[in-house]
C-alpha cells in the first residue's frame, strides 16, 4: 500500500494542492494576496495559488508529524531572518496563515482537533494516500528504473 511517505514531498504537495482547488471550503482569504508568510520574508509570495500549496503542505505535515499545534507549525514554516550586518536569527512563520488554513482544512473534514493537537482525519489521510498512489504510478511510468524500489 502506497502512503504519503513513499513519494517525494514536493510532487505530492503539488498534486494535493490541485485537488484542494476543487474543494469549495478551501478559499484564500481576501488578504492573502498582500500578506507575507512570515517576519523573515521581505515580499509576499509570487505564485497565484500559494494558498492551496500552503494548505497542502500543512495537511502533509499534520499527517506526518501529528498531533501538532499552530506554534510548532509556525516553527516548521519559519526561516532565517535578515537583520542587516548582524547575524541572522531563526524566525517563525505567520501564525495567522497557519491558523486560517487549519480552520479551512477542519471545515473540509481533512483535519480534526484532539486534546493533544491537530491530526489528519480519515478523509485527509485517504486524500494524501490516494494522491500518493496516483503519483507513484506516474513516477513509475516516467522512470521505469524505480520499480526495483
Amino acid at each position: 500500500m502506497t502512503t504519503a511517505y513513499d513519494v517525494p514531498a514536493a510532487d505530492l504537495i503539488a498534486k494535493v494542492a490541485e485537488k484542494l482547488k476543487e474543494n469549495d471550503k478551501i478559499v484564500p482569504p481576501e488578504w492573502a494576496e498582500f500578506v507575507k508568510t512570515g517576519v523573515h520574508k521581505e515580499f509576499p509570495p509570487v505564485q497565484d495559488d500559494w494558498w492551496f500549496i500552503r494548505c497542502a503542505a500543512i495537511l502533509r505535515t499534520v499527517y506526518t508529524d501529528g498531533p501538532v499545534g499552530v506554534e510548532r507549525l509556525c516553527s516548521v514554516y519559519g526561516g532565517k531572518q535578515d537583520r542587516g550586518s548582524k547575524t541572522g536569527r531563526r524566525a517563525k512563520g505567520s501564525g495567522s496563515i497557519i491558523r486560517k488554513a487549519l480552520q479551512q482544512l477542519e471545515a473540509a473534514g481533512y483535519v480534526k482537533t484532539t486534546k493533544e493537537g491537530r491530526i489528519a482525519a480519515g478523509p485527509g489521510r485517504s486524500l494524501l494516500d490516494n494522491t500518493a498512489y496516483e503519483l507513484k504510478g506516474e513516477l513509475l511510468d516516467k522512470y521505469p528504473g524505480l520499480k526495483k524500489y
